[in-house]
């Protein structure tokens, strides 16, 4: 059968958006296929490379499904120029390096108060009268699923584009890279891969503290590649400076340049975040669901991605639209409430660090405004999450009577039926609290 129509099958099988943003850009070259050997060709060796690496497998199994013959897939650029005899290099695709996924660009990103400096930085970054020259080393820290990896790969997508030379590499990928072309007996081809590039991209380079001899490695590949204005940006769980297992040479290093932090985002950029992953997968969620989504799951932004990937392969899967019962249906897994018993003092230091009060003023009897509303969502929150009744709260903040704590109830759900952000933001923190006490 003509391979190009499995193209065609393979449609059912993702998203529209999916399909027409990559599936749809390939051309079956019936020249260099075979029985067991397929080719197709993509508009770019970017786009190659990441039709590769996610969808290859899966044209393979829907070719032998219908046709009843197995093989290989293989996913080339339209100007890759072949030799006489039509051979093509296998080894050479399996050892490339990595790859870059095309969907992580600067467009794509999600700037907040939480992630823009590092934003900002890798953007001037990558100016070409700037490039390894102004900001050199970057070295991006924050927890995992906040974007890092999507900033380091925008900023390698976009020297791409440039026509740079690109390493991006895990620090695993720079491990197993060393310990094989040692073993091999190759360590010039390992320099030359590493040390002779525009741009090197690391990623989780607090994983490089196995051998002193790996160490040893990336800090002459550090020298080389800067000395030489390669542009050198990392990232990191920690700052330099507090790194296990790392040198001291190399902490100075990558401390010798632009340190940024990405932290948790607000609401509004994970609701903002949400959006935009929808809108790149052809996903409609109302906002009742988005605020839902990003009100009840963590910070992690990763996980809400896959959150929403597992809505729409659901809401395909049934061929019905997402409601707000589904969602919740859909993630009551993840959202195991009073597993363990919550404090008051869990909620109050929750409460007390995302509205920056302190927490002797929120047990004073202080009347500022902004004191008040904190106070009053400690006690509604209190109310929902704890066993404690109102005597017992009255008593924990110094008030007359359960009578007062029945006032604060009141006034807050008053509050919430008028302000839609309030109501979230207590949402968000009922969550976050939750989840802290699942971890």
């Amino acid at each position: 059968m003509d391979a190009s129509e499995i193209l065609n099958s393979f449609k059912k099988e993702i998203n529209e958006s999916e399909y027409e943003n990559f599936i749809s850009h390939l051309k079956f070259n019936e020249k260099l296929s075979k029985n067991d050997f397929l080719v197709f060709t993509a508009s770019n060796e970017l786009m190659a490379k990441f039709i590769q690496s996610r969808y290859a497998e899966k044209i393979a199994y829907f070719y032998e499904v219908q046709s009843g013959n197995k093989a290989k897939v293989n996913i080339q650029a339209q100007n890759i120029k072949h030799s006489r005899t039509n051979k093509i290099d296998i080894k050479a695709i399996k050892d490339q390096s990595t790859i870059l996924n095309p969907s992580f660009t600067f467009e794509s990103f999600v700037v907040g108060d939480s992630n823009e400096y590092a934003y900002k930085t890798c953007k001037a970054s990558i100016d070409k009268d700037k490039l390894g020259k102004l900001y050199n080393p970057i070295f991006i820290y924050g927890p995992t699923g906040l974007g890092k990896t999507h900033l380091l790969q925008a900023v390698g997508n976009a020297c791409l584009e440039m026509g740079k030379k690109v390493i991006y590499a895990t620090s695993a990928n720079f491990i197993n890279d060393f310990t094989s072309h040692l073993t091999n007996k190759t360590m010039e081809k390992f320099h030359e891969k590493y040390r002779n590039c525009d741009v090197l991209l690391i990623d989780d380079v607090q994983f490089l503290g196995k051998t002193d001899k790996i160490q040893e490695e990336f800090f002459f590949t550090f020298n080389e590649v800067k000395e030489k204005f390669g542009q050198i940006i990392m990232t990191s769980d920690n700052p330099p400076n507090v790194l296990k297992g790392i040198t001291e040479r190399l902490k100075s290093r990558f401390a010798n340049g632009i340190i940024a932090d990405i932290t948790p985002p607000q609401l509004d950029t994970k609701m903002a975040i949400i959006r935009k992953k929808c809108e790149f997968n052809g996903i409609h969620l109302n906002n009742e669901i988005i605020s839902y989504i990003a009100t009840s799951m963590g910070d992690n932004i990763r996980e809400i991605e896959g959150m929403i990937t597992n809505l729409n392969a659901y809401s395909r899967l049934i061929d019905q639209e997402i409601t707000l019962e589904i969602t919740k249906t859909m993630m009551k897994d993840h959202i195991k409430e009073k597993k363990k018993i919550i404090s008051i003092e869990d909620i109050l230091s929750l409460v007390c660090k995302e509205t920056n009060i302190k927490i002797s003023d929120l047990k004073s009897n202080k009347k500022t405004q902004n004191i008040v509303t904190a106070r009053r969502i400690v006690i509604f929150l209190a109310r929902e999450l704890t066993s404690m009744s109102m005597p017992t709260l009255a008593k924990f903040f110094e008030m007359k009577d359960h009578t007062a704590i029945s006032h604060n109830i009141k006034k807050i759900n008053e509050m919430i039926e008028k302000d839609s952000e309030l109501k979230y933001k207590i949402e968000e923190f009922k969550n976050k609290i939750l989840i802290k006490k699942q971890s």
